[in-house]
């Protein structure tokens, strides 16, 4: 990433919590860009405390190999401090050190100022949480957003672009290499590669890896779709296997775990309750779905309901998949006191589609926000509810 590009959403998030006695924890999918933005907290930091003594590890350089348990990571963090300066440490891809969390507890009780990151979802629910609960602030770091691959690659928003943030994603290190399909999926391929041998089957011991890459592809073609027990059982049979449907729910969690899937529930819009079964999966960052089934242009309303899921948690809501009668709402996006209701489609090409996609929405009686968004270039508004392009939806948002 160019350096003078700053992620500024983020670093205007950990800026309050500097100096604070919490942990700062940047969670997110491999290469979404989390070193770069701890080394620009770290900059940041030295420019506000001139005297400030920072000490940085990064567990991918073999510099720090030697640190792999809590009490290699306490030693060398002790060596380095300073007893006339403030302390901050800054711990890149902690959950390659084993017990980390003890170290961490450790480490704060000596009023140093810590920062880290990690690449599993289950360090924060099981790991940090046993021995830190209370004493940890997470901030989940997304890849590129449409308006930062704008920014980033300086492009102008139409219809060209949006294809190739569509096929090419919006990890950071793309600012590096030409838009070319041998060389950027030959990249993201080895991102992949690195998330299933590192932070799945090295993790929690995968034997079958061969499944688990079928089961991404299966994830692939049901895009937008529910994922039942019925429909995986279905699979299984058709691809011969005879593993267990428990242990496939298992293999999406270990996907879910390593940010590379987001699991959505359903919620009933009229009594709030969530469904626990039937769910639908998307994929954090659409350029490594690609490099792995690649992109032929069929789905693209899937595809496009993909894009406005990752806006929306780019813009820190809750989303659900709504469920108002017998009629099923997109996305329900909630954040604090607001909710908005959002139907997707890829085009509004007569009346009958048009009532259709406006009208489950009409029917929702509160007056919460309701959006229909297409690839329209002429979207007008309908009844009251709003009808937005989705290239202007996504570049417009920051």
């Amino acid at each position: 990433m160019e350096p003078e590009f700053i992620r500024e959403k983020y670093i205007d998030k950990v800026k309050p919590y500097i100096g604070k006695s919490l942990i700062k924890v940047l969670t997110g999918q491999r290469r979404v860009g989390k070193t770069i933005i701890l080394k620009q907290i770290l900059n940041v930091i030295k420019n506000q405390d001139n005297n400030s003594n920072t000490i940085y590890i990064n567990k991918e350089h073999n510099d720090f190999k030697h640190i792999k348990t809590a009490e290699d990571l306490f030693q060398y963090v002790k060596s380095k401090l300073s007893e006339s300066n403030t302390n901050y440490v800054f711990i890149d891809e902690i959950q390659e050190i084993d017990e980390f969390e003890i170290a961490l507890r450790q480490l704060l009780v000596e009023n140093i100022d810590l920062y880290c990151t990690g690449s599993n979802a289950n360090m924060l629910s099981g790991d940090l949480a046993t021995h830190l609960s209370g004493r940890y602030i997470e901030f989940h770091i997304n890849s590129l957003s449409y308006s930062e691959f704008l920014q980033i690659h300086k492009l102008q928003n139409n219809n060209n672009t949006l294809n190739k943030y569509i096929r090419y994603g919006g990890l950071p290190y793309l600012i590096h290499l030409p838009f070319s399909d041998e060389i950027i999926y030959g990249y993201l391929k080895s991102i992949f590669n690195t998330i299933i041998l590192k932070d799945i089957v090295s993790r929690y011991n995968i034997r079958d890896i061969d499944f688990l890459e079928r089961l991404v592809e299966y994830l692939s073609d049901n895009l937008g779709s529910y994922v039942s027990s019925k429909k995986i059982a279905d699979f299984l049979k058709a691809q011969r296997e005879s593993l267990s449907v428990n242990t496939v729910m298992n293999y999406l969690k270990y996907l879910s775990n390593s940010f590379f899937i987001n699991k959505v529930q359903r919620l009933d819009i009229i009594g709030k309750k969530r469904f626990e079964i039937n769910d639908k999966y998307f994929f954090t960052d659409l350029g490594l779905k690609h490099a792995i089934i690649p992109y032929t242009g069929s789905h693209i309303g899937n595809v496009f309901e993909n894009l406005v899921y990752n806006q929306l948690i780019f813009e820190d809501y809750k989303v659900y998949i709504g469920k108002h009668q017998n009629r099923e709402i997109d996305f329900v996006a909630q954040k604090g006191n607001e909710t908005k209701y959002i139907q997707v489609a890829y085009q509004l090409p007569n009346e009958k589609v048009r009532e259709r996609e406006f009208g489950n929405l009409l029917k929702i009686e509160d007056n919460y926000e309701k959006i229909v968004i297409s690839a329209d270039e002429f979207a007008e508004d309908y009844k009251g509810i709003k009808h937005i392009n989705i290239r202007q939806y996504l570049a417009n948002k920051s």
